[in-house]
């Protein structure tokens, strides 16, 4: 359904040229004064995107993901992919099984021929760690780091689903009003002629 929704306003069965015989751009600050009482150069970026959807009767909803993905740097993606494995337990075992295998070898088999390569107290493996950790700290801090703009990113598509579904409300409401007024003015014009009618008719 949202596909077939997408393909439809994409081939412009729905998007408008012109409203109502005016400008997207004329139609974009009439409505920005309407709604948001305020002038479309006072309206931030997401509440221009949200009017201009309106205007261009086109969808607002987006995954976070695949925006923030689509936005991402290699080095993003690459600090990503870091902080999944370091932070997972395969990476614990492994890396655990890597310390032992490494101390046994240096001590137990190595050691015993006085021919090991790091002995006790394992200063080169220690080095080597120094330098993992060294490394892994800033690309963790860089993955959450982008986290947390991922978060900032969803807030923001939140926020303009929101608006434009409290825009749309408050149109509905006018269009509601409109009709209302629109049918008491014909009852109205009709009452009207119902009595101007009786008028003659009473005196004759």
């Amino acid at each position: 359904m949202g596909a077939w929704r997408a393909g439809l306003y994409g081939r412009g069965h729905l998007a408008l040229g012109r409203v109502n015989g005016v400008s997207p751009d004329t139609a974009l600050a009439d409505l920005s004064l309407k709604l948001l009482g305020k002038d479309i150069a006072d309206a931030d970026a997401e509440e221009r995107r949200v009017l201009r959807s309106i205007v261009e009767r086109s969808l607002i909803s987006r995954d976070a993901m695949d925006v923030a993905d689509e936005q991402a740097t290699f080095g993003e993606r690459l600090s990503d992919r870091v902080a999944r494995v370091g932070g997972s337990w395969g990476f614990i075992i492994v890396f655990s099984l890597v310390l032992f295998g490494w101390m046994i070898l240096n001590s137990e088999i190595l050691g015993r021929w006085h021919d090991a390569f790091d002995p006790f107290p394992y200063i080169f493996l220690n080095l080597m760690l120094s330098t993992i950790a060294a490394i892994q700290a800033p690309v963790i801090m860089m993955s959450q780091n982008r986290q947390a703009a991922k978060d900032r990113l969803a807030a923001s598509l939140d926020y303009q689903i929101n608006l434009r579904a409290e825009l749309e409300i408050m149109r509905l409401h006018e269009k509601v009003d409109a009709l209302q007024v629109q049918r008491l003015e014909e009852r109205i014009e009709a009452l009207t002629a119902a009595v101007e009618g009786l008028g003659p008719r009473a005196a004759s």
